[in-house]
């Protein structure tokens, strides 16, 4: 329907609540929303599946010199009828690194295909029972 008629969309969350960025690789900083208890992150969004899942994402993205969240918005900017990606960003910082996902936003069919194979629904929307309410 949005291609249809000719209007565009914004994506948000393409990050997944900060998972598709380095911050969980290796466990949970200290100053991070999860160690906070912050209700956007929910009990269970680490567990060992789903950070499996997302080592494999970033092992992907660093073949394509690219950090993941990257890659992720790369990603997600790739259909042509996203317009714009709502990355959250809290610090300068993370604006310049997100923003350098324009540098690379072609992909490969193997590298789709490789990211499809790991990126797949997890359980980690949190605004699934607000979406589907009808």
């Amino acid at each position: 329907a949005i291609e249809d008629t000719g209007m565009g969309a914004i994506v948000f969350s393409p990050l997944a609540q900060g998972l598709l960025t380095d911050k969980y690789l290796n466990g949970v900083p200290k100053d991070s929303r999860a160690a906070s208890g912050a209700a956007s992150f929910k009990e269970g969004f680490l567990d060992p599946s789903k950070l499996d899942k997302i080592r494999a994402l970033d092992a992907i993205a660093q073949k394509r010199g690219q950090s993941l969240s990257q890659m992720a918005i790369a990603w997600t900017l790739r259909n042509p009828v996203i317009t714009s990606a709502l990355i959250g960003a809290s610090k300068p910082s993370q604006v310049k690194e997100n923003a350098a996902a324009l540098q690379n936003l072609d992909f490969s069919d193997e590298e789709l295909a490789a990211i499809n194979e790991h990126a797949v629904d997890s359980g980690i929307n949190i605004w699934a029972a607000s979406s589907e309410a009808g």
